[in-house]
């Protein structure tokens, strides 16, 4: 009986895709290649959320109206809880750092000190998002080229978000000074750089550079809620 139902309501909505694809090309062949491609992206995600729609209807008729959400969304919000052990700091590997094969030794430091890693990607970020991330310095004489070394492809960047009590302060403790010569012995740029302008990490700076940068950088689906089996040797109290 479940599994007709599904069937039914998946078939249902296969139906419905079919139709409404074949009036998306109608309409997007008179706008070009480019607006029939971006059609095309719509209507693959389109069909998936009304398949999927069709195997929901089922449950969602069995625990009350149409439309009502089938689990309460507890995850952490992507910038964290500020202030608890689950607070975020969005860290980043540079492509200086990424060319000297520094991102393992960075990713150690991190979780041996016990955060949780909950965000990573390799990217080469877009001109547009490298000029939103350091919108702060666009007045300064360097800003177009720190854009373009961002950017250039010539090396990608790895972006990450941690999680853990005071990760933020902790973070920007454990990089060290902007200026690698005037960073304390041990920190990351005092280990491995000596050049300002080839600092290998950047890490946010406070909450609300966090959940700027976090947001920036990662949509939710791209961040991972989770607990280390060995959460309780870690973050306890006593």
């Amino acid at each position: 009986m479940l599994s007709r139902t599904l069937f039914n309501g998946s078939r249902q909505a296969v139906r419905l895709v079919k139709s409404a694809g074949q009036r998306a090309y109608s309409s997007a062949g008179a706008a070009g290649p480019a607006a029939s491609g971006a059609r095309t992206s719509g209507l693959t995600l389109g069909a998936l959320s009304m398949v999927g729609a069709g195997s929901a209807w089922y449950y969602q008729s069995q625990s009350g109206p149409l439309g009502t959400p089938l689990y309460n969304d507890s995850r952490t919000p992507a910038a964290g809880i500020k202030g608890t052990s689950q607070e975020r700091t969005f860290i980043a590997v540079k492509p200086d750092g990424v060319q000297r094969a520094l991102v393992g030794d960075i990713i150690k430091r991190f979780e041996a000190r016990g955060y949780k890693l909950v965000g990573l990607k390799l990217t080469v970020p877009s001109k547009s998002l490298a000029e939103k991330h350091y919108a702060d310095l666009r007045t300064k004489p360097f800003f177009n080229g720190l854009v373009d070394y961002m950017t250039n492809g010539k090396a990608p960047v790895v972006a990450m978000v941690w999680e853990g009590k005071d990760v933020i302060r902790q973070g920007r403790r454990m990089l060290g000074a902007t200026n690698p010569l005037e960073a304390a012995p041990g920190t990351i740029r005092a280990d491995y750089c000596t050049s300002i302008g080839r600092n290998i990490i950047h890490g946010s700076d406070s909450f609300e550079s966090a959940l700027t940068e976090i947001t920036l950088w990662f949509n939710e689906n791209e961040l991972a809620d989770w607990t280390p089996s060995n959460a309780e040797w870690v973050t306890a109290d006593n």
